[in-house]
């Protein structure tokens, strides 16, 4: 009995060493999805690719705290859509992957967005990440803005 339980520990320990751990690569490729939408101007893309639909995801930013995914969208074609405005080129650069758990990471980073006129807005973002059944998804945004 003491050898039969010895051997399924082992064959447990076995088990968990093999199992892969995320190297936060795939909450990456979620980033550079959005990047690359962004600079194609497909705002509905960069938010797509990029965030849990549904009404649960949150996002806050400037004080503000939006709730759901239609919600987020408005938000985001009302700064950097709504008249005519121009999205500019976004980079995101120190991307740093935290992985918490297979199925869930953190990415911390910064963001800038630079217009056609030399403007420039940037700041700092932490993403909270789910992988779902649809990949890598976004479920908490937390960006700020530089003063």
């Amino acid at each position: 009995m003491r050898q039969l339980i010895f051997g399924l520990v082992l064959a447990l320990l076995a088990s968990c060493a093999a199992t892969p751990v995320s190297d936060g690569s795939g909450m990456l490729a979620v980033c550079r999805t959005q990047e690359a939408a962004w600079n194609r101007g497909d705002l509905e893309s960069f938010a797509a690719e990029g965030y849990w639909r549904s009404p649960q995801l949150t996002f806050f930013s400037g004080g503000s705290d939006t709730r759901g995914y239609d919600a987020m969208l408005a938000r985001y074609r009302e700064r950097y859509q709504q008249g005519g405005r121009e999205m500019g080129v976004l980079s995101f650069t120190n991307l740093e992957p935290v992985v918490l758990a297979p199925d869930a990471g953190l990415v911390r980073g910064r963001w800038k967005v630079t217009f056609k006129d030399g403007r420039v807005s940037e700041g700092l973002f932490t993403l909270a990440m789910q992988k779902r059944a649809e990949g890598w998804r976004i479920v908490h945004d937390h960006t700020s803005v530089a003063d």
